[in-house]
C-alpha cells in the first residue's frame, strides 16, 4: 500500500541533472582548451594595439588640435569640423565621386568573382581548371604600385604598349592621353580593380559552391533540368548565404574607395574626378596640416560604414536571408 501512494519519480530530475553534468567550469574549460585560447592571444593583441587603442586619436576630431599641446591641452571646438565640412564647397564633389566609384564597383567588381567562379565551376577538366584559377589570382599579391606601373605602361600617351598599338591601326587621331583626361580616370581604376581583386574573389565563391550537394543536381537531372536550370535553381540559391554575406561586408566599404590605388592614378588633369575622402584626409591632414578637421573627415567615413554594414544586414533579414548577425 505504501509503495502504491509513494510519489512517482519526477522525469525532469535526470535532465537537470545531465544538464549539470553538461556545465563545465570556467577555469577547466580554458585549461582543457589552453592551446586554442593560445592560438587567439596575437590576433586579440593585433586588433587590441591597431584597432581599439588608437580610437582615443578620435577626440582629435572634436578639438582644434595643437601637437605641442597634446591631447589635453587642445582645445575643445564641439561639431565645428564636421559643419565646415557638410558647409564646405569640397563636400559634395567628393561624395559625388567616392559614391560614383562605389557604385561601378557595385555594379562590375562585385559581381564578377561570382561570375567566373560559376564559369570555373562547370569546367570538367580538373587540371585547366585549376591553372586558370591559379593564373587569375597571381594579380592579387602585387602592390597598388605595381599595377599603377602597368597602368602606365600600357597607356601612357608616348611610351604605353596599348596606346602605340591603336595609333598604328588607326592612325594619330587615336592618340589619346588616357591617364590625363577625366573621363578615362574611373574606367581605369574599375579595370585595375577588376584584374586584381576577381581572382582572390573566386576563391571563397568556389569554397562555396564546394559544399553544394551533388545529389541536387542529380535529382534536377532526374526532372529534366539542363545546365542552365540547374545552374538558376541549385547552384545560385546554394550561394546566395554567402553573396548575402559578402554583399553586407562589402556595403560597409562603400565610402572607402582606397587610398593608395586613387592616389598613384591622381594626377593634376584628372583631379576634378579622382578627388575622393580617402585621398582628401590626405591632402587635409599631411600636406595642409588640417589634422582635426581631417580626421573629422574620416570620422565621418568609418560612422557612415558602420550604419550602412547595420542598415544592409537588416535589409537581408527583411528580405527572409540570414544576415551577418
Amino acid at each position: 500500500m505504501a509503495t502504491d501512494l509513494a510519489t512517482p519519480p519526477s522525469k525532469a530530475a535526470p535532465k537537470a541533472k545531465k544538464r549539470r553534468a553538461d556545465k563545465v567550469p570556467l577555469r577547466t574549460a580554458v585549461l582543457r582548451y589552453r592551446w586554442l585560447y593560445l592560438m587567439l592571444v596575437p590576433g586579440l593583441a593585433y586588433f587590441v594595439v591597431f584597432k581599439y587603442l588608437p580610437m582615443y586619436g578620435v577626440t582629435i576630431a572634436f578639438q582644434d588640435f595643437l601637437p605641442f599641446l597634446g591631447y589635453s591641452g587642445s582645445p575643445w571646438v564641439g561639431l565645428k569640423h564636421f559643419e565646415d565640412l557638410f558647409s564646405g564647397p569640397d563636400f559634395g564633389r567628393l561624395m559625388f565621386n567616392t559614391l560614383f566609384l562605389a557604385l561601378l564597383h557595385i555594379l562590375i567588381v562585385f559581381p564578377a568573382p561570382i561570375i567566373v567562379a560559376l564559369l570555373l565551376n562547370e569546367l570538367r577538366l580538373n587540371i585547366l581548371k585549376r591553372s586558370i584559377q591559379s593564373l587569375i589570382y597571381i594579380p592579387h599579391f602585387l602592390s597598388w604600385t605595381i599595377v599603377a606601373s602597368l597602368t602606365y605602361v600600357l597607356f601612357a600617351a608616348d611610351f604605353g604598349v596599348l596606346s602605340g598599338w591603336m595609333r598604328d591601326i588607326l592612325g594619330d587621331t587615336a592618340k589619346i592621353d588616357y591617364m590625363a583626361q577625366e573621363e578615362w580616370f574611373r574606367p581605369l581604376i574599375i579595370l585595375q580593380q577588376l584584374w586584381k581583386m576577381t581572382g582572390w574573389g573566386t576563391i571563397i565563391y568556389l569554397a562555396a559552391l564546394a559544399g553544394v550537394d551533388p545529389n541536387l543536381y542529380e535529382a534536377a537531372r532526374m526532372d529534366g533540368a539542363g545546365r542552365f536550370r540547374q545552374l538558376w535553381h541549385v547552384t545560385l540559391p546554394a550561394i546566395r548565404p554567402t553573396v548575402v554575406v559578402m554583399a553586407i561586408l562589402a556595403s560597409g566599404n562603400l565610402l572607402d574607395t582606397g587610398f593608395e590605388q586613387i592616389w598613384l592614378m591622381t594626377t593634376s588633369l584628372n583631379r576634378s574626378v579622382a578627388d575622393v575622402f580617402d585621398t582628401y584626409v590626405y591632402y587635409a591632414g599631411i600636406q595642409n596640416g588640417a589634422i582635426s578637421y581631417s580626421t573629422a573627415v574620416g570620422l565621418f567615413k568609418g560612422v557612415a560604414g558602420v550604419i550602412l554594414i547595420f542598415g544592409s544586414n537588416w535589409l537581408a533579414k527583411r528580405l527572409g536571408q540570414r544576415g551577418l548577425f
